[in-house]
């Protein structure tokens, strides 16, 4: 992504003054995922599904910290740091860009849903899609920050689907 690109893909928030949009969205969707995945665990436990239950916690939670690490270690730069831009969303953070843990996040706790209900699961990953696009846009990620957090997301939420 250059700065050309970025200013391109934002004008027409800008224009319309629907940066503030962009930043409820992004926060309504990270707050919506976040809050029904300890749901989707406390329904597993209630229906009786211990091992579903440890499972559906464990993969999410060990490749969460692994992610984290990476992106400490790796600590690639933000697309307003690297690109003079002024972005739509007010975020600070130095750095951590690659991947986007935000969209891992989602695209990973899809895939625990998915393996429990799979139109809940692909509600998610639509809802990650949308996400990563607003990360985007925002101007707190390059497109490649986002893919390589959905992939990495899917990828390392396929245990889930295929064992349990």
């Amino acid at each position: 992504m250059t700065k050309e690109q970025y200013e391109k893909w934002s004008k027409p928030f800008r224009k319309n003054s629907w940066a503030k949009l962009l930043t409820g969205a992004d926060r309504a969707i990270t707050v919506l995922i976040f809050l029904s995945y300890p749901a989707l665990l406390f329904f597993l436990l209630w229906s009786g599904k211990l091992y579903q239950c440890v499972f559906c916690t464990m993969i999410p939670a060990g490749s969460f910290l692994l992610i984290s690490a990476f992106r400490s270690w790796h600590s690639a730069p933000r697309p307003y740091e690297q690109l003079d831009i002024q972005p739509l969303m007010e975020k600070e953070t130095k750095g951590k860009s690659f991947p986007s843990r935000h969209v891992f996040s989602v695209f990973i706790i899809g895939m625990t849903f998915f393996s429990v209900y799979q139109p809940a699961g692909v509600a998610i990953g639509v809802l990650g899609i949308l996400l990563a696009c607003i990360r985007v846009v925002g101007g707190v990620h390059f497109p490649k920050d986002v893919v390589a957090g959905a992939l990495l997301g899917i990828c390392f939420g396929l245990p889930c689907v295929f064992i349990l």
